[in-house]
Formats: structure tokens, C-alpha cells, sequence
């Protein structure tokens, strides 16, 4: 699944150029809880598809409902040679970009499924020219991140390459909102655990790539949307050249693999860099790389492991979860709490119940010595 901002103007884009009527509803302002944050937009055609969302379903219910009907009316004939509605029949929306709010009242508020009382703003851009949504999708589709402006009193838009994401700001004369390139994910390793995080992650919005020069592990990789490399791991990294909506997660076990592709993502601007294993093996890939790799504990304080947050994860499936979710907090700026980090949980567990800080979740398992226990579960 595909970042959902591109979704929404590629669609709307489409339409446009197909010359059929559409709107671009874009959510402004909240107030108390929204099921939607600002910034967040939906694209409406006049047959009443719906790509993206701005709440939790009603609101898109009722935007479907007043504009089709307007829009049907019209095809219908229910217009006059002036362009005047029928009397008792809404006028097709057009013109300069208009706002409308939900949740206002208690009422409003429940039947429109708002959360609490929450109340949100839209604009509403009717009809947006075809041309810029065309260079728009363009500059994304090629990784770029663009600043879109448009003046409140006709709807024209103005774009601009932008150098960092921004929140979006409105005043009295124009709304500037700015939509990055998808999210990108690079996995190191192919193996089962690499299978549900990748999934999740396609899920989730992000582009997926798996690096695996291991035939035994890539030759038997299996799900579909996620580009598989078999180079080795530093060239990748390279190549891949993160930035700031990038992340990347080593899941090998395997210091010859891993350590390569973090060494080397480690000097980019990727938003997460880190990899699976126990406190102790954590501990160990610091020393090396200090040790053996010039790399400095400045370098390495970026460094993420063990990934994930506990929540008591022993199957790949439940360690997928954990990790993703901690992906997912730091590309939303969540400060977890520090119960939920893995290291310190499990230091609480071992003084707690007696357990070496070295077993997984106490565990070790029967006929393998204590450095084979790679420490799998967050």
C-alpha cells in the first residue's frame, strides 16, 4: 500500500484529467479529539468515489451525500439555462474554495461519529486545476518533497520543492500544506520475521526493500509489493540513500550482514536505524564498532536496539508488531514510556523474577549454548 497523500492526488489527478468534476477536502483545524489530524486529506469525484479520508467515515458519508446529489441533479438536467438550480436543489459546488465544519453541537457531533465532541474544519477546493496535481504527482512520485499553496480567493495553486516537512498553516489568504514522498523501509535479512514486518510495513504506507545476498533466505522470499536485492548489504544502504522519511532494520543476526548495513546507515539521515537481537548482543555490536569500526558513541547513540517495545513478543509475528509499532512512534514524534522500552523492561523482569539479563524472557532454550540465545523477543 502506497503512501496515501499520493494515492489521494493521483486519483484526484486522474479525474481531472478525464474532465470529470471532483473536490479535494483538506482538514484545517481541529478542536478536542479528531479521528483525523490536520493536514490530512480526501478526494471526491461527482460519481461519489471516495479516495482518502478526513474521519471515520460519516463526514465522508455526508460529503458524498450533498455533493453527488448536486452533481446528479445537474446531469439530470435540473439546472436552467443560466446555471440556476431548481428551486429546493443545491447548486453543483465551484468556485472559490469554501469551508465547512463538523461537530459543532452534541448532535452534530454524534451523528458524524466525532470522538468526544471533537469538532473539525475542511476546506474544500472545488474543481482543482488538472496541470498542477500533473507536476505535483510527478515531483513525488520522483522522492520530492513539495509545498503546495493555494489562495483561498480563487484556488490558485502555486507549488514549490520544499527542504522539510512542515505542518500545515492557513491564514486569511491562502492555505500551504506540504506532502512528502512515501515512506521508505529498508530490511536487512529475509526470513520470516522480515516476511511480518514487511507486510506490516506495506500496510502501514511504506515502501518496502529487502536485502538479502543469502540464496537460502532470498531465494524463498514471498510477498508481493516489496523490491528484494541480493547485494550486500553496505552497497544497498548506500544506494538506497536514506533520508529523513526513510528507516532502516537489520534482522539478520548475522554481524558480517548487519553490521555493515548499519555502519553505513548510521551516517545518513534516516529517521530509525536499528537492529534485532538481545541486550547483550546490543551491547556487543556497540563494542565492535567501536572498537573495530572507528565508529563514535555519538554515531552510535542513534543506534536503536533492542528494537521494539515490550510487550512480552516471543512469535516473529508479535516481535513484527513490536517493532513496527516503535517504527511508527518515532516517525510520529511519540515519546514512548520508558516501561515500554525493551532494555529497560526486561532489566526490571530479570531483578523482579530472578532472571539473567541474558536469557530471552528467562528462556534458554534446551541443547543450545548461552551465545547461540540471539534474544528475538521485544
Amino acid at each position: 500500500m502506497e503512501n496515501l497523500d499520493v494515492m489521494v492526488l493521483r486519483s484526484l489527478r486522474d479525474w481531472r484529467l478525464a474532465g470529470r468534476r471532483a473536490l479535494l477536502a483538506t482538514v484545517v483545524r481541529t478542536w478536542g479529539s479528531s479521528p483525523r489530524p490536520v493536514g490530512s486529506i480526501m478526494a471526491l469525484c461527482e460519481d461519489g468515489t471516495v479516495v482518502g479520508s478526513v474521519s471515520g467515515g460519516c463526514i465522508e458519508d455526508d460529503l458524498i451525500y450533498q455533493h453527488t446529489r448536486a452533481y446528479a441533479q445537474a446531469s439530470a438536467g435540473a439546472v436552467d439555462q443560466a446555471g440556476t438550480s431548481q428551486p429546493g436543489l443545491r447548486a453543483i459546488p465551484t468556485g472559490a474554495p469554501g469551508f465547512v465544519k463538523y461537530g459543532v453541537t452534541a448532535d452534530e457531533a454524534h451523528r458524524f461519529g466525532l470522538p468526544c465532541g471533537g469538532t473539525l474544519e475542511l476546506l474544500l477546493e472545488y474543481d482543482p486545476a488538472a496541470e498542477p496535481l500533473v507536476q505535483l504527482v510527478l515531483a513525488l512520485e520522483a522522492g520530492q518533497l513539495m509545498q503546495r499553496r493555494v489562495r483561498l480567493s480563487d484556488g490558485a495553486v502555486q507549488l514549490a520543492a520544499a527542504s522539510t516537512p512542515a505542518e500545515l498553516v492557513i491564514d486569511e489568504g491562502e492555505l500551504i500544506n506540504t506532502f512528502g514522498p512515501e515512506y521508505r523501509m529498508l530490511l536487512i535479512g529475509a526470513g520470516q520475521l522480515t516476511e511480518y514486518l514487511a507486510t506490516m510495513a506495506l500496510f502501514s504506507g511504506f515502501a518496502v526493500t529487502v536485502c538479502d545476498p543469502r540464496e537460502e533466505y532470498s531465494g524463498a522470499w514471498q510477498v508481493a509489493g516489496v523490491s528484494l536485492t541480493r547485494e550486500m548489504p553496505d552497497d544497498v544502504v548506500a544506494s538506497f540513500r536514506p533520508d529523513r522519511r526513510s528507516c532502516v532494520i537489520a534482522l539478520t543476526h548475522d554481524p558480517k550482514l548487519d553490521d555493515l548495513a548499519l555502519m553505513e546507515a548510521l551516517t545518513t539521515e534516516a529517521f530509525y536505524v536499528g537492529a534485532i537481537g538481545s541486550r547483550r548482543n546490543n551491547e556487543a555490536r556497540h563494542q565492535r564498532m567501536l572498537d573495530h569500526f572507528e565508529m563514535t558513541p555519538a554515531q552510535l547513540a542513534r543506534l536503536r536496539g533492542p528494537i521494539g517495545i515490550y510487550i512480552g513478543s516471543k512469535t516473529p509475528a508479535e516481535i513484527a508488531v513490536s517493532v513496527m509499532a516503535e517504527v511508527l512512534a518515532v516517525k510520529n514524534n511519540v515519546t514512548l514510556p520508558r516501561d515500554m522500552d525493551v532494555g529497560h523492561a526486561k532489566n526490571e523482569r530479570a531483578v523482579t523474577h530472578n532472571d539473567s539479563a541474558d536469557l530471552v524472557c528467562g528462556v534458554r532454550p534446551e541443547g543450545l549454548p548461552m551465545q547461540a540465545v540471539g534474544g528475538l523477543a521485544p
